[in-house]
Formats: C-alpha cells, sequence, structure tokens
C-alpha cells in the first residue's frame, strides 16, 4: 500500500466528541474533517461500529478515514451504544435502539456548523450491515453508501445459519461480542465515571449464544433489519463489495438483482478484508473508487462514476490447495448488468459417480430416477473446511479436499478438454431419501487436478428439515423420497483444460456446521439428480471499464509498538486411542502500544471444536476471550468463555464472564442454559 500524506485537504481531528442521543445517551465520536470546513461545510461520512475507535480499530481507521477527510468530507466515526467511550450497554447486534441511535447522529451530522447537510455511510461487516440498515429507513440526510462484506439476509445469509443449519460461526462471533460488549471505556476520555459504566456493561450483558440460539428457524427477529424483506426501501445509491473467500460472497449479486437505485459491485478474492486491504490480493486502490463515488453522490460531481459494468469480479484461475494465499492469479471481468445475459445456465445430470454431459431435450435429467447412490459420512468431514468467512489470519481456507472426499458421494466430469469458466452460485438439485428425520447435506465443488490433488471452488449446505423454506422447518420421513435444492456460494472460478469438475456431497461438515442428532445414510438417486452450473462462455469479453483499478492507497497509519509477539495457530489434531478429535484456532495479536495515547492492548481469542469418533452428540465447540488494556497504574482485563455441548434434543450453554482490575476480580458471572434442537 502507498501512503499519502500531501492530500487536497489540510484536516484537523477530535479524537473524543459526544454526540447526544434522543434518550440522553452520549455516543463518543472521533472526527476528521478539512480546516477549510470552518467556513466552507462538507458532506459528512459515518461508520458506526462496536470495535473500539480509540484504541483496537484506531489503526485501520487512521488509514482511510483521514484520507477520505483529506479530499474534502468529514469523517466520523462512532463507537456503538455500550462500546468504547460510548454510553449505555451494548445488549445484542442490529436492534433497534441501534438503529434509531444511528438516525439521531445523522441528524446531528447535518445539523453541524462544518457540514452541508448531505451525509453518507460506509463500512465493513458490522459497519456495512449498519450502512445499508439505516438506508432501508431513509433518513433525510443519506445520499448515498459504501459497504463491504455484508449481508441483506439476517437468516439465510450470515454466520449463524446457513441452508438452516447451524454455523460454528454462531458460536465464534457470540463469543467475540461477549468479549467486545464488557470492555470498560478509557479513564483517559471519561474520567472517574469509567468504573460504573464498565460495570454497567458486565452487569447487563448475557453471552449473546444464548439469544441466537433461541432463534434456529427464520422468524421476526432475523426479519427485523433484514433488508431482503423489502428491497425497495432502500432508496439511496449503493457500491458494495466483498470477497470470494469471505462468507459474505452472495450479497453483492442479489443487491444488484433487487435494488432499484443507482448501484455498483465489486468482489475480489479477498477474505474478510476492505479491498484496499485485501487478503489474498490483489489489493486495488479501493479508496480512490470510495472517493469518487462521494464526490458524485455526495457533492454532485459529473465524473463517470457509473459508468462501464454494473459488477467487475475477479475471475480466479486454477490453484493448488492451501489454507492461505499471498495472491489469487486471475483476472477482472465485468458484467454490464446483473442478472447478467451473459452467464448460461448450464444443467448435467448426476450418474454414477460422474457429472454427465450437459442435458438436452434428448438426454434430459431423467424425473423418474435410476439407481440411489449412498453415504453415511463419518465427523471427520469437514475437518479441513476451513472458516465459514475467512479472515486469512491465521490460515483458514480450506485444504485438500481429497480425504473429505473418502467420507463423501463423490462425483466427477470427465478430464476437461476446453477450458470452463463460472460465474454465479451453482445449484444442485437431489433426488433423495434419508435414515432420519434430521439430516443435513453439504455440498462442496471442488477443481481437481491432473495429480489428484482437489481445491475447493464453492460449498452450500442444507438442512433437509428445511427444504421448504426457512420459516416452518418439517421432519423428514425414513426412507421417503424426496426433492431438495442446495444452493453454493456464488464464486468466479476458471477450470483450465487436463482438470476435472468434482461434485462432493456428505452428511456432516463438522465443525464448519453443527451436526445432525444421529448419524444419517443418504440415498441419492441417479439420472434425476443434477447440477447446475453459471458458465460464463469463454468467448465472452471481459467488458472492464477503461480505467483500471489503481494502486492500494491511505493515509500513513498510527504509530504502535508490538511489545510482545503475536501468535496464530490453526490445528487439527485426532487421538486413536480414544478417538478424539479436535481443531484449535488461536488469534492473539499480543501486547500492542498505541504511542500516541501511550495505551497497551492486547486481543487473545481461542475456539476449540471437539468430538469422539462417529458420536455424533459429542460435538462441542468453545470460544475465549481475553481482552487487556495498560496505561500507568490502569490495568483491566475482561476474560469471556463459552461452551456449546449437545444432547439428541438439547443444546447446552455454559458461560462465564469475569473482570479483573490490577489482576484482581472485580466481576465473576457464569451461565448454565439449557435450549431445545429445532429441526437441527
Amino acid at each position: 500500500m502507498r501512503f499519502v500524506s500531501n492530500l487536497p485537504y489540510e484536516t484537523t481531528e477530535e479524537d473524543h466528541v459526544a454526540i447526544p442521543m434522543s434518550d440522553g445517551t452520549r455516543l463518543s465520536a472521533r472526527i476528521w474533517r478539512p480546516v477549510s470546513s470552518d467556513k466552507e461545510p462538507v458532506p459528512a461520512v459515518l461508520e458506526y461500529i462496536p470495535y473500539r475507535k480509540r484504541d483496537l480499530s484506531a489503526v485501520r481507521d487512521s488509514i482511510h478515514h483521514p484520507y477520505i477527510a483529506g479530499h474534502g468530507y468529514a469523517c466520523v466515526r462512532v463507537d456503538l451504544r455500550g462500546t468504547g467511550e460510548s454510553e449505555g450497554v451494548l445488549r445484542d447486534e442490529y436492534l433497534e435502539q441501534e438503529q434509531a441511535d444511528a438516525e439521531d447522529v445523522l441528524a446531528w451530522l447535518a445539523d453541524q456548523p462544518w457540514c452541508d447537510g448531505n451525509t453518507g455511510m460506509m463500512g465493513i461487516s458490522w459497519g456495512a450491515f449498519a450502512a445499508l440498515q439505516v438506508a432501508a429507513r431513509q433518513p433525510a440526510s443519506l445520499r448515498a453508501v459504501v459497504i463491504a462484506s455484508f449481508t441483506d439476509d439476517r437468516y439465510a445469509d450470515d454466520m449463524h445459519y446457513m441452508g438452516g443449519a447451524l454455523l460454528s460461526d454462531n458460536l465464534a462471533e457470540a463469543g467475540t461480542m461477549f468479549a467486545y460488549a464488557t470492555c470498560p471505556p478509557d479513564p483517559a476520555v471519561v474520567g472517574e465515571r469509567w468504573r460504573d459504566m464498565w460495570m454497567e456493561r458486565l452487569e447487563n450483558t448475557k453471552p449473546w449464544a444464548l439469544e441466537w440460539l433461541r432463534h434456529q428457524r427464520r422468524d421476526a427477529y432475523w426479519e427485523h433489519a433484514s433488508v431482503c424483506e423489502n428491497y425497495q426501501d432502500v432508496r439511496c445509491p449503493v457500491l458494495a463489495s466483498s470477497g470470494w473467500a469471505d462468507g459474505y460472497s452472495n450479497a453483492v449479486t442479489r443487491l444488484l438483482s433487487h435494488l432499484g437505485v443507482p448501484r455498483k459491485g465489486l468482489i475480489g478474492p479477498w477474505s474478510h478484508k476492505f479491498p484496499h486491504l485485501g487478503e489474498p490480493g490483489p489489493a486495488i486502490g479501493y479508496l480512490q473508487e470510495v472517493v469518487a463515488w462521494w464526490d458524485h453522490w455526495l457533492k454532485g460531481v459529473d465524473n463517470g462514476v457509473m459508468d462501464g459494468p454494473m459488477l467487475q469480479t475477479w475471475m480466479q484461475d486454477s490453484v493448488p490447495p492451501s489454507t492461505s494465499y499471498e495472491d489469487r492469479p486471475g483476472r477482472w471481468v465485468g458484467e454490464p448488468t446483473w442478472p447478467s445475459p451473459h452467464i448460461q445456465p448450464v444443467t448435467h445430470p448426476l450418474s454414477r459417480h460422474r457429472i454427465g454431459a450437459p442435458a438436452t431435450e434428448a438426454s434430459a435429467v431423467d424425473a423418474g430416477g435410476g439407481d440411489g447412490l449412498t453415504v453415511q459420512s463419518p465427523l471427520s468431514v469437514g475437518q479441513f473446511a476451513g472458516k465459514w468467512a475467512s479472515y486469512n489470519a491465521p490460515p483458514d481456507l480450506p485444504y485438500d479436499q481429497r480425504e473429505e472426499d473418502g467420507g463423501s458421494l463423490v462425483f466427477d466430469t470427465d478430464v476437461l478438454t476446453d477450458p470452463v469458466e463460472i460465474l454465479g452460485s451453482p445449484t444442485v438439485e437431489l433426488d433423495l431419501s434419508v435414515s432420519e428425520p434430521v439430516a443435513m447435506v453439504a455440498a462442496r465443488l471442488s477443481d481437481v487436478a491432473p495429480d489428484g490433488q482437489a481445491t475447493r471452488v464453492t460449498y452450500g449446505l442444507l438442512n433437509l428439515t428445511h427444504r421448504d423454506g426457512t420459516g416452518a422447518p418439517e421432519t423428514l420421513e425414513p426412507g421417503t423420497r424426496y426433492r431438495a435444492t442446495v444452493q453454493l456460494n456464488g464464486v468466479a472460478q476458471a477450470f483450465p483444460p487436463s482438470h476435472r469438475i468434482r461434485l462432493s456431497l456428505s452428511t456432516s461438515y463438522w465443525p464448519l456446521a453443527w451436526p445432525p442428532p444421529k448419524p444419517v445414510l443418504l440415498t441419492v438417486y441417479e439420472g434425476s439428480s443434477s447440477l447446475t452450473l453459471p458458465v460464463r462462455p469463454t468467448r465472452e469479453p471481459d467488458h472492464l471499464p477503461q480505467r483500471p483499478f489503481g494502486e492500494p492507497e491511505g493515509a500513513p497509519p498510527l504509530a504502535s509498538t508490538q511489545l510482545t509477539a503475536p501468535e496464530q495457530r490453526w490445528e487439527v489434531k485426532r487421538d486413536l486411542v480414544d478417538y478424539t478429535s479436535e481443531l484449535k484456532i488461536v488469534k492473539d495479536r499480543g501486547m500492542v502500544r498505541l504511542d500516541d495515547i501511550g495505551l497497551d492492548t492486547g486481543l487473545r481469542a481461542y475456539e476449540r471444536y471437539a468430538a469422539i469418533a462417529d458420536e455424533f452428540t459429542s460435538a462441542s465447540g468453545e470460544a475465549a476471550w481475553t481482552m487487556r488494556f495498560q496505561r500507568d497504574d490502569w490495568d483491566v482485563r475482561v476474560e469471556t468463555r463459552t461452551v456449546l455441548r449437545c444432547s439428541e434434543t438439547e443444546f447446552f450453554v455454559d458461560a462465564t464472564l469475569d473482570g479483573f482490575e490490577n489482576d484482581r476480580r472485580v466481576f465473576s458471572r457464569s451461565w448454565n442454559e439449557t435450549l431445545p434442537r429445532d429441526h437441527l
């Protein structure tokens, strides 16, 4: 990345501004804006997240907010109610209170003498959720949004559930927010009130996993703030991006399909990162694109920002399997509209372990079905699946799929004689029966090299009790034949000649997804089952704009000092004495000093997922966090731990929360709760 100090506008910074809410609560903001805005007001751009602007996100924030401010905007980073130095308690994600607060913040910004009354919202992940959700509420000053790594559907396409199956990231992310919501404010900002504010957070926070597990099907809880419930509520322009290695690879194309406002989409090879920080690379000059978007929609500059394709995406070339890539080879391609008229759905019948030639009128998929092919997957299938959403640290992408395929039903194409490129979401149509009333299918698409190495390209999950919808699951009758469609995550992938395309089906995918109550024998009927690929013909032009993406740019980051070494681990272990297996994940930033405020911060996250042999009710998950803050004689840390276990009919949540001041425990609480399994 190129760090740029010489920007068009000289800027000033205020690191703590208290913004009053309608109920009197004050949220803490950090503001960068042009010095000239005192006399010449500018538009304001808001990023609104719970990740502590003063410390834990300060270095990241310092790269893009001063950069955008230096191009003539007031950039405002606000911590949600109950986080950082903002007052109150953060009880859950995307609540009505959170969105009402955002509207209060936007109204306050539009009313400031240095703001010209026009506002925008931007962000990644939570910040992108917030921007899209607030856009659907149509606040008066909001003119446009810029969002990265987000969803429009909180139930079907977030880290909680996928195809009605419970994701392990539901536990992992609940652990993340259990920790962030219980951290103290900085006494250097709020003074002696810090302890009372901290105790209020500790006393009023519960393990976030509890609420998320109380809603195992689509209901009003998830429908709230899911923009997909009415896309027409969004009435301002949207610039949306994500990455193929991210868990949020689907929402960009859905917005392009359903929104009725000016919109652009961008999907690179990236994990859960802003595109200017994109890993795997290539990263791009995303902030230049963002500034151009704001210039057009907030300042009215006629700069051609809407010219060119509606969607630009990275067509990934074939690579050997790896848990991490520095760069993904490929090329940018564009689609003038989405859905694209250039994408051709090509349906292949599934026969005995073979993906057949594309179906034609003469060789259509047989509705009657042929012989049944069976599989009962062991719990070990899924140990090399990687994370639902890759963060690229520690290495968390799927590894070679051959070992996974050993416990799966596998279908291969013939060796390709010509290149094949796909862009979009493959689907698998299954004619099936199962041996248990609750069952799941994991479908994986892989690129198989001549030497046999199998690189997973995309995947999808379906809890078969959700086969007819996510709001009213129905158990299955063992032995009865059903039709079910598994939608895989969207992807852009090139398969070269001499390779094969592989479809793998399994009845478990642990620990990426929680296993069903019992092992399941799945029967798939050949001939009447099929794979449909969204083929982009290789003869199709790339439809790229004349102006390519620039080099990644940003403002110089805040100075920080690494005090202790970080640690990253991703370990798969099997014990052939007691047949235990486990996945351990460690992400430890070490202690880092923020030089400008003399504050030392530490963050350590630990996850463990374990099971015994093929005892499906032995599955357990653990998410433990330690957050530490030190300055002079102030030394505070928070320790959280959430453990999830199960029986055939229930989930068991055991959690602890401990607060320490100068190594003395000053708060402790534990939870032991049982929740029924709802068709899971």
